[in-house]
């Protein structure tokens, strides 16, 4: 940025983009920032963070998890409201939307 600037006389003239930002630390995600990063790319952080939300959704209800009828509170129990993937696709989705919120606060792209 200081060389560009110099030459063209512009501040920040040139518009970055942190390609695999993925798994940085927050620091260098500031460092970044300062040095004119424009975009950075953290597909991984957000696929990380929707798979956490099954998982976790798994482990809660494992027992209810291993067949249509029968879990811990029954053998005649069904199962319906936990293999409902519009319950575990919830709980991804909002694993992840918790990340981007993360990245938009680590990347200074919020409304105050």
């Amino acid at each position: 940025q200081t060389y560009a600037e110099a030459k063209i006389g512009v501040t920040k003239p040139l518009f970055f983009v942190f390609h695999g930002g993925s798994g940085s630390e927050k620091h260098e995600i500031a460092t970044a920032l300062g040095a004119g990063v424009a975009k950075m790319n953290v597909d991984t952080d957000t696929q990380w963070a929707y798979w956490v939300g099954l998982l976790n959704f798994y482990k809660a209800n494992e027992g209810y998890l291993q067949g249509q009828i029968g879990n811990p509170t029954g053998d005649d129990k069904p199962n319906k409201s936990y293999y409902d993937p519009r319950k575990w696709v919830r709980e991804s989705e909002l694993t992840m939307t918790a990340r981007v919120e993360e990245s938009c606060r680590d990347l200074s792209n919020v409304n105050a």
